[in-house]
């Protein structure tokens, strides 16, 4: 089985930085993107960021020069630094991978359970 784990959310104020950690765990062969999306109250899951094996990173408009993905490929964990942050920037934030298992042929989508991220003051 594969496991995705989440670490790093809590509570912080206007301006203040972040950093989320996720490790991928479990019987993984290859790792074609890792990334993050978020869920605020009443709206639906958008993707904040998302690192490609072949080095590729797309962000999301809102997090554009404040958030950075990075990737240590030999632990499988995938990090996001978040810096000024803002109240909108609240949310569950869910870690996101798209992992080949050993033994097959094909990528499957998994997920975190998600850590909270309070902005406010």
């Amino acid at each position: 089985q594969v496991q995705l784990v989440e670490s790093g959310g809590g509570l912080v104020q206007p301006g203040g930085s972040l950093r989320l950690s996720c490790a991928a765990s479990g019987s993984i062969f290859s790792i074609n993107y890792m990334g993050w999306y978020r869920q605020a109250p009443g709206k639906e899951r958008d993707l904040v960021a998302r690192s490609f094996r072949d080095g590729s990173i797309n962000y999301a408009d809102s997090v554009k020069g404040r958030f950075t993905i990075s990737r240590d490929n030999a632990k499988n964990t995938v990090y996001l630094q978040m810096n000024s942050l803002k109240p909108e920037d609240t949310a569950v934030y869910y870690c996101n991978a798209g992992i080949i298992k050993t033994g097959f042929n094909y990528g499957v989508d998994y997920w975190g359970k998600g850590t909270l991220i309070t902005v406010s003051s």
